[in-house]
């Protein structure tokens, strides 16, 4: 994730405080349940990288004993993993 987790609820009440000011929407519901379901959009949005890099992680192990031989780059063979998942999936990051 690119921002620390304790930003997600205070950038959510931004976003529906300046929906509520800007009246680009009615909220028809509490403003506290609409606060947090901005807050489990947005941490699910923002944790799809780290759940994509697990999961190249976990695909990577099987390879563990080459990559120590210096047979294959983690690096590279990390980076080239994660962008076909990403295009396999249409993953936007």
């Amino acid at each position: 994730m690119r921002i620390p987790k304790s930003w997600i609820p205070v950038i959510a009440k931004n976003i529906i405080n300046n929906i509520e000011r800007k009246n680009l929407a009615q909220i028809r519901c509490s403003k506290e349940d609409a606060i947090a379901e901005t807050e489990r959009l947005l941490f699910d949005e923002l944790s799809v990288e780290d759940r994509l890099n697990d999961e190249v992680r976990e695909l990577l192990k099987k390879y563990e004993p080459e990559i120590e031989r210096g047979r294959l780059d983690y690096r590279k063979l990390f980076d080239m993993t994660r962008l076909k998942l990403i295009k396999e999936r249409n993953i936007i990051l």
